[in-house]
């Protein structure tokens, strides 16, 4: 699909262009506990929605092995309403078999999505597709916005890389039932030097706080949530899931990497790591509930 313009760039924040939101045929959103009706003269009652982060290694599993079927299945039992996705392939190579994972996972689990490159590659043949890789959203819910977002960025593509800006941090509005959340997915840097991580936690905030209203911010931060370079976070958002144990490696987990993040006023009411081996990373599921108030 043709990239599209879903909302204006805002000044004051670096934005790539924005990517297309595919739509597939949304089922119906998950089903969740009835809330009170609201009284006239009070506040809107809080409505529930489920988030979760999910690494899916280009959809191979601990085993290596790629299995798109797999990762569907995994991400299907999370049961979630949102989903940031973390090493999607968009025609990017043997290793996915040219897929484009985006689009087939959100077919095959009826959903919303939205891709965010982070790389956009000439095709591998004359005849081929762009080669992409980056992050994406799922969602039941529907999509109001959407925006890729650049931050800076270490590229793997380059014998000599320095630190610069680079898209591939998407940001998604949800309307849940008259509430309009904003859902961010991201993959920090891996490298042992926590530099340009820090640099990519300044680059986010930048991009959040020009924002209103609730804010959920998940992915792969490759660094737990006690590193300095994210301590930044904490003044803005807060951890919501510090107990769900490790998410990283998928066998036998012992580092909590993969972190779902909440703004102010956002409510948890459970969270949780999952085991399952069809990555490398293990998802978090948590559930929130959200305020109907602000934009």
């Amino acid at each position: 699909m043709k990239p599209r313009s879903v909302r204006p760039a805002r000044a004051g924040r670096t934005a790539a262009v924005l990517a297309a939101v595919l739509l597939a045929t949304a089922a119906p959103a998950t089903a969740a506990p009835a809330t009170a009706a609201a009284t006239p003269g009070t506040a809107a009652p809080a409505v529930p929605l489920r988030v979760a982060t999910y690494n899916i290694h280009a959809g191979a599993g601990e085993d290596q092995v790629f299995d798109l079927d797999r990762t569907a299945a995994a991400i299907r039992g999370l049961r979630a309403d949102v989903i940031g996705l973390q090493e999607v392939d968009v025609h990017w190579g043997a290793r996915s078999d040219f897929a484009d994972e985006a689009r087939a996972l959100a077919d095959r689990l009826g959903m919303r999505v939205f891709f965010a490159p982070i790389y956009d590659l000439d095709p591998a043949t004359a005849d081929g597709e762009r080669r992409q890789y980056g992050v994406a959203v799922l969602s039941r819910h529907p999509v109001l916005a959407a925006e890729n977002h650049e931050i800076t960025r270490l590229s793997t593509q380059s014998s000599d890389p320095v630190p610069a800006p680079a898209p591939g941090f998407a940001e998604v509005v949800v309307g849940v039932r008259g509430a309009r959340v904003h859902v961010y997915t991201t993959h920090l840097d891996y490298r042992a030097d926590p530099s340009v991580r820090e640099s990519q936690v300044a680059d986010m905030l930048e991009v959040l706080a020009t924002d209103r209203g609730p804010k959920v911010l998940v992915g792969d931060f490759n660094a737990e949530a006690t590193a300095p370079e994210l301590s930044p976070l904490w003044g803005r958002l807060r951890d919501a899931a510090p107990a769900a144990g490790p998410t990283y490696p998928a066998a036998e987990p012992v580092k909590r990497i993969d972190l779902i993040t909440v703004s102010p006023g956002i409510g948890v009411r459970d969270a949780r790591t999952v085991a399952t081996e069809a990555s490398d990373h293990r998802p978090v599921v948590a559930d929130l509930t959200i305020h109907r108030r602000g934009r």
